[in-house]
């Protein structure tokens, strides 16, 4: 009886489980390639038989679509949450910037490039990769409209502002997959620079802006 027992607190609801299964999956991605994640790999990850994931995920595209999905709907939450409430858009941009140029986003980069080469071949990556391009585009855009309500941004088209961003860190970005020790400054501050010409800000703005007050 006890063990009977025992045995059902420890079992997984559906939900809880899928979530599993894909935050794992997610984490293979980020740190090897969307390439290693397989049902049989993900499935010795969780110590789990293969068949148990392949009845959340009959193939292994959806597995991999939909960890990449996670992945990079995680990074823009981090990068830039939807709900902006400790701080001006200026300083949101900033620690925009200011976190996305840094080291620990490089797997995240490098995990984009492969998503957008593979998903010339798998076509449900495909579409959770422009998902996810529509996304970011989105939640950049609303922060420059806000900026330019609040007048401190000007911009007559704050689509096409977060585009160049986006353009312009996404080149960045590639770099994740080659030496960055040789980068010179003016080129690691090009998205920044993009930012202030495009929407009207002193050059140093983005740099010198102070930190968000967030709650510990």
């Amino acid at each position: 009886m006890s063990s009977n027992v025992q045995r059902k607190r420890v079992r997984k609801t559906p939900e809880a489980r899928r979530a599993e299964i894909v935050g794992t999956a997610a984490r293979v991605a980020l740190t090897e390639g969307l390439e290693c994640v397989t049902l049989r790999r993900i499935a010795d990850e969780l110590a789990v038989r293969p068949g148990l994931i392949s009845h959340y995920f009959p193939s292994a595209e959806e597995l991999v679509a939909e960890a990449f999905g996670v992945a990079s709907a995680g990074e823009l939450d981090a990068l830039l949450p939807a709900e902006r409430p400790h701080g001006t858009p200026t300083q949101y941009l900033a620690r925009y910037f200011a976190l996305s140029a840094g080291e620990a986003y490089d797997d995240i980069s490098r995990l984009w490039i492969n998503a957008r080469h593979l998903s010339r071949y798998r076509p449900l990556l495909r579409d959770r990769v422009a998902e996810q391009e529509l996304a970011s585009d989105d939640r950049l855009e609303g922060l420059v409209r806000e900026g330019v309500e609040r007048g401190e941004f000007r911009t007559d088209d704050p689509r096409a502002t977060a585009i160049q961003i986006l353009v312009v860190l996404d080149g960045l970005g590639a770099h994740a997959n080659t030496d960055r020790g040789n980068r010179p400054d003016v080129v690691s501050r090009m998205a920044v620079t993009t930012a202030e010409r495009e929407l009207g800000l002193p050059h140093g703005a983005l740099t010198d802006a102070p930190p968000l007050t967030e709650p510990s």
